[in-house]
Formats: structure tokens, sequence, C-alpha cells
């Protein structure tokens, strides 16, 4: 049998645009939302999140960047319903962002549709996708099988709808259909910067991470929301595990 032929060979040359060759970022089979960063675009097939698609955000237990990293892809996706599934818990409030920071930032909280599922909820957000009116779904799900999550990638694809599915690290480790696979930490230059490793892609491995820092303007609303949300909430009615220093967009709803 002969062998296949090497990207650079010429007979890759000729191959259909429909190829993928692994030396290159693959063409975009559908169609993206923008990240809102440049830097991250041009990494990220077709320049940007794929719609119709799962993306995964691996994180260490405890911290949920989530909000920060998908805010602006959120923003122009259009103007249904971002379902939320399974969003975690402190206690007995949810860790879901402060509603006059999400609308300081542009993203009215009318939009969000909090689920609280404890056991279907694999089954709820493909309910979810499968509505036609949902813009986007974020599950999160610690553990899940991989023909769990690939009936959820079919959902999406189907339906061309935003799938995003928030992991703790060690899923990182195991098989998964997620056709980009992102790792998030805390960025060591920036108080409210994020690390982006992409761990899957379509495309040749990226050898270092990215350091995703706020523009200036984009700094300048999270302070405003930060603010408000500082004002609203007193600290007799914060519920547990509220941090009065944590990112406006990472505090727990009172």
């Amino acid at each position: 049998m002969s062998a296949a032929p090497s990207p650079s060979s010429p007979y890759a040359a000729g191959l259909p645009d429909q190829v993928w060759r692994a030396d290159a970022l693959a063409a975009p089979q559908a169609d993206t939302v923008s990240s809102g960063d440049a830097a991250l675009d041009a990494q990220l097939p077709g320049g940007g999140w794929p719609v119709g698609a799962l993306t995964e955000l691996v994180q260490a237990p405890g911290v949920h960047l989530e909000w920060r990293l998908l805010l602006p892809a959120l923003l122009r996706c259009g103007q249904g319903p971002v379902v939320l599934v399974g969003a975690p818990a402190l206690g007995a409030a949810a860790l879901l962002p402060f509603a006059p920071a999400l609308t300081g930032l542009g993203l009215p909280w009318q939009r969000l549709l909090w689920l609280r599922a404890a056991d279907a909820q694999l089954w709820m957000a493909e309910q979810a996708l499968r509505c036609a009116p949902v813009d986007a779904v974020l599950l999160w799900r610690a553990q899940a099988r991989p023909q769990e999550l690939r009936r959820l990638q079919l959902a999406a694809a189907q339906h061309h709808k935003l799938l995003f599915v928030m992991r703790h690290s060690e899923a990182a480790h195991t098989a998964s259909p997620a056709v980009l696979r992102i790792q998030l930490a805390p960025c060591a230059i920036h108080a409210t910067g994020l690390r982006v490793e992409i761990l899957k892609r379509r495309g040749p491995p990226l050898a270092q991470a990215l350091q995703i820092l706020p523009t200036q303007g984009q700094l300048a609303r999270v302070l405003a929301a930060a603010h408000v949300s500082a004002a609203v909430t007193a600290p007799a009615m914060a519920p547990p595990g509220f941090s009065a220093n944590a990112p406006a967009l990472d505090r727990a709803a009172a």
C-alpha cells in the first residue's frame, strides 16, 4: 500500500479544499462567531467559535472564567435565548453572572434561560439545542461519556447552534468528540486577563498558550459593572461563597 501524500507534496497540492491538511488550520465547514479577540480568532479554524459544533472548555475545579471568554461571542450570536444548563452552585446560590454586570457589558439578563437540573442535564441541553429561538447553549458537566457528548455534537450540528460544555481539567486527558478543546486559567500578568491553551483543534498544535487581555474599553465596562453590583448588593445579603473581590462576571448572584 502506498503512503499517503504529505501536505507539502505535489499530490497534496491538488487535493480539493474539503480535504484537511494537517499542517494548516481546517477550512470552516460552517459559520463561526468571533471570540472578540483577534489573536484567538487567528488560531481558531474558521476565525472564531464554530456554530453547529461542540466546544469544550476545561478549567481547574472551582475556577469559572468562561463568562470572560464567551461574553463577546454571546453578544454577537443573535438576540435569542442563551440557555444555561447545570450552572455551578455555591451553597444555595447559583454561580451566575450578576445581572447589572451583564447589562453593563451589553448582554441583557432577559436573554438568559437558566435550567436547574440535577439528573437530566444532558437531555435538557439536547432539547435546548433543538429549540429554534435559542442562540447558544452552555452546559456545565464535570463528567460525561463520549457517546453523551456525541449526541450533543450531533444536535448542535443539526440545528446550527453554538454549544459550549464546561468541564474540569481532568477531562482534558479523556476522549471527547469536541471539535475544539480549550483550557482556561487566570492570566499571570493581568488580574482580569485569561490564559488560553488550545488542546485540540483541526490544525497543527499550538506550542504556546495565548494571553488574552481586556481592551481599555472592555476594562472600563467591567469596572463600571463591578461598581454597580457592589452598590446594589449589600454584604448582609451576600450568599454563601460570595466574594466582594471577585470580578463582576464571576460573582454569585445574590
